[in-house]
């Protein structure tokens, strides 16, 4: 199983979707901010999307961790360049 999803590299725009297998994972990013930020979105039932939480909503050099059930994702970009995204997924402790 995947355990690594690269969803930006030196982009300013946001990523396409990528599957997401479920369970827990650590949203890693890189970018020169200028104010703006860099957040993980679901796609919603109805193919809008909508934020995973507030931890993935990043407005500087960082990571957070998030808990999501299979289904689509993507890194959203707001006015932040040079962004790289990834998605690392955490193994359960049982595994």
């Amino acid at each position: 199983m995947k355990t690594a999803y690269t969803l930006l590299s030196n982009a300013s725009a946001n990523s396409a979707w990528v599957p997401w297998p479920g369970g827990r994972g650590d949203f890693r990013v890189e970018a020169t901010f200028g104010g703006g930020n860099v957040s993980l979105q679901c796609q919603a039932p109805n193919g809008t999307a909508i934020a995973v939480s507030s931890a993935t909503t990043l407005t500087a050099n960082g990571r957070g961790t998030f808990e999501l059930g299979p289904g689509l994702i993507r890194a959203a970009v707001t006015t932040a360049t040079g962004v790289y995204a990834q998605v690392l997924r955490i193994a359960d402790a049982g595994y």
